[in-house]
């Protein structure tokens, strides 16, 4: 199947679904761009901006830390494969409970969870601390990918809904280079020994209040409301979006009473949960969303994470050097800055690139791009003079890895599973395909130093080239068309091969 830029005209759903409903959902489809919007937009971002914020910054501070807590290679790996297991777990977890509590409730409760989290990292007093921290950090920023994306995908109008999202997923850059700016204005007066890593832990906490404090006024999700047959709740929502429409939605509610919107491509008496996700109606979107995403984020976090060290390690060979440890850190963090404008410049890219040519298109081009660009880094290890010598040419590998990479897939893996299943097990479809993801992470980020240390950096290299061109050619094997259908039509009759 193929999910080109081509609009489909509008099925009907597999199943009888209530005329009430299906207005109540082209309302929220056909809605103009309304404040309400983009105050859920900037709200639904919290998980998103604190993953590019918690990833950099802890790649920096483990530096710092190595020396003052003794950390042999192992530890390190393990400090950030906590941050990323935190994530599997989360998203599982955040997923299921989003579909059974409710999408605000989950926002609010992995919010706190941060806020804790990041103070209890920033104040720990040994490794051990610093790592259950990290793990924790992992959990509150899991939980939120799966509810965070679900909520977005169930409000935003129809033509605006995969700009909206791939917006929201760019602030993951955003979170990454407001991670370089804390990094490089608190290491400018650092000293060996000295607490900076604390203060750079404890930003996060800082990141988290204004999101904790915005979400106790959110409306929760009118698809939610509909899905658990709350129908009263929904159009009262609804009133916000349309209040021309007021009586209309009135006597819908009344109508309606407790009925359950359901649009499936499995029956409404079937129960919903992962058997849904492996039954034979969804069982290929399932491979879809997970095992690219997967493949992604061996590469993305392992390289991501890293960059500091992997750019200390390429431009000196690991030797600390008279500029001293804090100095070489800022010296590489102002590089880390410099290659991660590239995932900005690549998710502005993505607004435009995905809804035009279409969710799979970007993913297969992005992933050829990672692959390029871990190609290039390849390469000048193997020039005359080592990697050192040619620091310009990494600078540019990175680039291109970082542009490529936010342009497509860190964008359409965000996407795909919010519009590949049904309400009732949206989140935790979303939640199931992150934790997938997230388990290639944790893998990536536990192994990657024990490589480097054994094998060197160009091994290190020429994985994340394979695993990107690995998740390349399971997108075109797997790939589904659905480019401009909504959430509802997604699940109409079985779409043609």
């Amino acid at each position: 199947m193929k999910y080109g830029k081509t609009h489909h005209r509008a099925r009907q759903p597999a199943h009888p679904v209530h005329p009430d409903h299906a207005s109540m959902t082209q309302i929220l489809d056909e809605s103009p761009m309304l404040p309400i919007h983009y105050r859920i937009w900037a709200l639904s971002t919290g998980g998103t901006l604190l993953s590019g914020v918690s990833m950099f910054l802890l790649g920096v501070t483990l530096p710092l830390v190595i020396p003052i807590f003794a950390l042999p290679a192992t530890s390190v790996g393990l400090a950030a494969a906590m941050l990323m297991g935190g994530t599997v777990i989360g998203a599982l977890v955040g997923g299921h409970l989003a579909d059974h509590l409710g999408r605000k409730p989950v926002m609010i409760m992995d919010m706190i969870l941060l806020m804790i989290a990041a103070l209890l990292a920033a104040l720990a007093p040994n490794a051990a601390v610093l790592i259950g921290a990290e793990l924790l950090v992992g959990v509150g920023i899991g939980m939120d990918f799966p509810v965070g994306s679900s909520y977005l995908a169930e409000f935003m109008p129809q033509r605006r809904r995969g700009r909206m999202m791939a917006a929201a997923i760019a602030v993951q850059s955003i979170g990454m280079l407001t991670g370089a700016g804390f990094a490089l204005v608190l290491l400018q007066s650092a000293h060996p020994g000295d607490d900076t890593w604390r203060w750079l832990l404890a930003a996060e906490a800082l990141l988290v209040l204004p999101y904790l404090l915005g979400r106790l006024t959110l409306p929760e999700s009118v698809r939610w409301c509909m899905g658990r047959g709350h129908n009263a709740e929904a159009v009262r929502i609804l009133e916000h979006i349309a209040p021309q429409q007021k009586e209309m939605l009135a006597a819908m509610a009344r109508h309606l009473g407790k009925k359950i919107h359901h649009v499936a491509k499995v029956r409404p008496g079937r129960h919903m949960g992962i058997g849904t996700l492996f039954s034979p109606e969804y069982r290929r979107r399932t491979i879809l969303v997970t095992l690219p995403w997967f493949f992604m984020d061996v590469a993305t976090y392992g390289v991501g994470l890293f960059t500091t060290i992997l750019l200390g390690t390429m431009r000196d060979g690991g030797n600390v050097g008279i500029i001293g440890i804090v100095g070489r850190d800022l010296a590489n963090a102002l590089d880390s800055g410099k290659v991660d404008l590239f995932l900005l410049l690549g998710s502005l890219l993505s607004l435009w690139a995905v809804p035009w040519l279409g969710r799979i298109h970007m993913q297969m081009i992005g992933f050829g791009g990672m692959a390029l660009g871990m190609g290039l880094l390849y390469f000048a290890t193997g020039m005359a003079g080592g990697a050192a010598a040619h620091l310009q040419l990494i600078l540019i590998g990175f680039m291109v890895f970082n542009l490529f990479m936010t342009v497509g897939p860190n964008a359409t893996t965000f996407i795909l599973p919010t519009e590949m299943y049904p309400t009732q097990v949206r989140a935790f479809s979303a939640g199931f395909a992150a934790a997938i993801a997230k388990i290639g992470a944790t893998i990536s980020v536990f192994l990657l130093p024990v490589i480097q240390s054994a094998l060197g950096i160009t091994m290190v290299l020429l994985l994340m080239g394979t695993v990107s061109l690995l998740g390349l050619v399971l997108t075109y094997s797997f790939r589904v068309q659905g480019h401009g259908l909504t959430l509802e039509e997604h699940h109409g009759p079985a779409l043609p091969q």
